[in-house]
């Protein structure tokens, strides 16, 4: 039974904080809104998707180089990328339930969306930057903020990194941090937090291969989500931009149907010669490529990939809910229902466990774990039933179990439990390794 109704992100918010993928920051406290911690399974499903990404767009590619920047740069960077200036929402507040709104998001402007009310504020903008202070003293000389995208460092940074690579036009360079941004309104659990991690890549070119490039990236990244992802055709749609922002050529969304609605899981930008061009201005340094074959500077022109790591993980989670009829043994019962993850193998934060059937049969099982967890992430799970434990993994989207019974001793087999299928196959130990890279990595 699949559940693609919206009280689905209440049993997943329930879901990810009974088994430790996320739950909200300094709980203890109350919680703070729109920051949320991963917790052992999160992060460990976390780091797969980054790796994921990593590898399909660096990794496997000649002409992208990769960086790792500061959370905090020079305050110019924000002041030439047009932060500090035009980076907010209008809000208005309603006088009568004291709550806040963004303008944008209301139906009816003038009337307030919670209590009907229209004594409301006059709108005015609100920064969306997160401020800080570098130094021993907290004053205006010594302001700072916390990045609101990652892609502007990349752009600081693109000479020095050309250079160090050798590369030439075109190639790109990647990302993957930490971005602020002080959200009036963060809502539907990680879809929209105040701190997030963005996967971003700026791809450099000349302006005559720009449009090409930008169908060139469309593509792969669509291709990503369907055939690596496995996301379907009715999950996934593309809004382009009917409206640009003044120095873009084009621009489109990456959307996925979310329990509350379609939301953006990815943006593929022309970004035009804007982002190399502002920094050039405000820093005075040079930021023209020279080509040497053609005798000529150029300005870059960028096309730009950027996805929300945490909304991935939300779609994945949203994807790969499932909940179906388990056998029961008694009749009379009430139905057994099994609450199940059927995440890729790739990404899932325990690709293997390993059961035995018995504790007095730890000892040899836990060999076996030691084995299988050089190449996969594993799990030694001994407590309660054998049952119990299938469930257990089948909640943390656990793609195989690998049972060690008494049999084992003698035959060196275990019997593996495919999450989906629920069948059960029994393979030599000798066997696993090249097995389990044909169900996990297809090789």
């Amino acid at each position: 039974m699949k559940n693609s109704t919206p009280e689905l992100m209440e049993k997943l918010v329930s879901l990810c904080k009974r088994r430790g993928f996320i739950f909200q920051s300094s709980e203890i406290y109350g919680g703070i809104n729109g920051f949320w911690d991963y917790g052992p399974y999160g992060t460990a499903m976390k780091k797969a998707v980054e790796q994921l990404w990593w590898h399909e767009m660096v990794e496997t590619r000649q002409n992208v180089e990769g960086l790792d920047s500061t959370v905090i740069c020079h305050p110019k960077v924000w002041k030439a990328s047009g932060h500090l200036d035009k980076f907010g929402d209008l809000m208005t507040d309603c006088r009568d339930c004291k709550a806040r709104h963004r303008v944008d998001q209301m139906e009816d402007k003038s009337l307030c969306p919670g209590c009907g009310s229209k004594n409301l504020t006059e709108p005015r903008e609100f920064n969306l930057m997160m401020k800080t202070y570098v130094g021993p003293v907290s004053d205006e000389d010594h302001a700072a903020y916390l990045r609101a995208e990652t892609c502007q460092p990349i752009f600081v940074d693109f000479h020095l990194v050309r250079i160090a690579a050798r590369q030439t036009l075109p190639f790109g360079i990647a990302q993957i941090g930490k971005a602020f941004r002080n959200e009036i309104n963060p809502r539907n659990f990680i879809f929209r937090s105040r701190e997030f991690t963005q996967m971003e890549m700026e791809f450099f070119c000349e302006d005559e291969e720009a449009m090409n490039w930008y169908e060139y990236w469309k593509n792969e990244r669509i291709k990503y989500y369907r055939e690596i992802l496995g996301f379907g055709e009715d999950e996934l749609k593309i809004h382009d931009h009917e409206t640009l922002a003044h120095y873009a050529k084009a621009a489109l969304d990456i959307e996925f149907k979310f329990p509350f609605g379609w939301g953006e899981l990815e943006g593929v930008h022309h970004r035009g010669t804007w982002d190399l061009g502002r920094h050039q201005e405000f820093s005075g340094e040079n930021l023209e490529y020279f080509d040497q074959e053609k005798n000529k500077k150029i300005m870059p022109t960028v096309i730009e990939t950027s996805v929300g790591l945490d909304r991935t993980m939300l779609a994945l989670l949203c994807h790969a809910y499932d909940e179906d009829s388990a056998e029961t043994k008694k009749e009379g019962m009430q139905e057994d229902i099994r609450i199940v993850l059927r995440l890729p193998p790739r990404v899932a934060p325990v690709q293997a466990a390993i059961l035995p059937l018995a504790k007095k049969l730890s000892e040899n099982a836990e060999k076996l774990y030691k084995d299988i967890s050089r190449f996969y992430r594993a799990e030694f799970d001994v407590t309660g039933s054998i049952g119990k434990r299938y469930r257990r993994q089948d909640e943390i989207g656990t793609p195989y179990c690998l049972t060690f019974d008494f049999d084992s001793l003698n035959d060196n087999s275990v019997t593996v439990r495919d999450r989906d299928s629920m069948k059960q196959e029994r393979v030599s130990t000798d066997q696993l390794k090249s097995y389990l890279d044909k169900l996990v990595y297809n090789i």
